[in-house]
């Protein structure tokens, strides 16, 4: 689909996309390039994947950097913000969407490290070197956001759970954050179709997308949820810092 951004929207900005070598994160950063932001492609381990999107929007007349790190250490997420303070001195928009917890022999507690502890240790490091002005955009799901008040399927409660304690974990920041002049939003979709997760979960539980897609009439698609997560780059924040992306009757009635 075509960019929500216009382009020069974001000339200048440096944006780093956490997970972004595929899927949500790959379309975000596409999209971020061509409103003319410089983009981190950063990946845990699908290095030619991320190298790939970087050089696609260098040749598009972009600037890009794919930078590896686990998000679970801080000493890799530390030095991949030195890299990108080194070659470009900040970074002005933080798009926290990197998650999981569904992957197998991770050990049982990943879902934390990766959902809450990883996020809150990425902003943290990530703050000393981003101007006021800045954004943090953090990524989730209905099934998290809303997993206090709403049944979810049951084999994705133990992450929806861990996402929901690392979107608390954040806004628990947002004085620190405002004091430095920084912007913080949630963003928070459905079931997206195509991703990992879905597919999991419907491996897990079959019907799963189709009842889902069938509460709600539609759910969106990668590169639409994308353009959500780039549209909230720019747009005015929310009071309540959270930007709900579809119809959410089924978890607010």
């Amino acid at each position: 689909m075509s960019s929500p951004l216009a382009p020069g929207a974001l000339d200048g900005v440096r944006a780093l996309v956490t997970g972004s070598s595929r899927g949500i994160g790959a379309d975000t950063v596409g999209y971020l390039a061509e409103a003319g932001a410089k983009v981190v492609v950063n990946y845990r381990n699908k290095a030619r994947r991320a190298e790939q999107i970087a050089e696609k929007v260098v040749a598009a007349g972009g600037a890009a950097l794919a930078l590896g790190a686990d998000l679970t250490d801080h000493d890799s997420v530390q030095a991949m913000v030195d890299a990108v303070v080194a070659e470009w001195g900040g970074i002005d928009l933080l798009v926290l969407n990197a998650s999981g917890g569904m992957e197998s022999g991770m050990g049982d507690d990943y879902a934390l490290r990766l959902n809450r502890d990883a996020q809150v240790d990425m902003l943290q490091t990530a703050v000393p070197h981003m101007p006021a002005g800045s954004r943090v955009v953090f990524v989730t799901s209905h099934q998290a956001h809303f997993v206090e008040t709403a049944e979810t399927l049951p084999e994705y409660v133990p992450v929806a759970k861990s996402k929901r304690a690392g979107e608390l974990a954040l806004r628990e920041l947002l004085p620190q954050l405002e004091a430095a002049g920084i912007e913080f939003v949630t963003v928070s979709g459905d079931m997206i179709e195509g991703t990992i997760t879905a597919t999991l979960l419907n491996r897990i539980n079959p019907g799963a997308i189709e009842g889902r897609r069938e509460a709600v009439g539609k759910l969106y698609s990668v590169s639409e949820f994308a353009a959500e997560i780039a549209l909230a780059a720019v747009e005015p924040i929310p009071a309540d810092h959270t930007k709900l992306v579809g119809d959410v009757s089924s978890f607010t009635a």
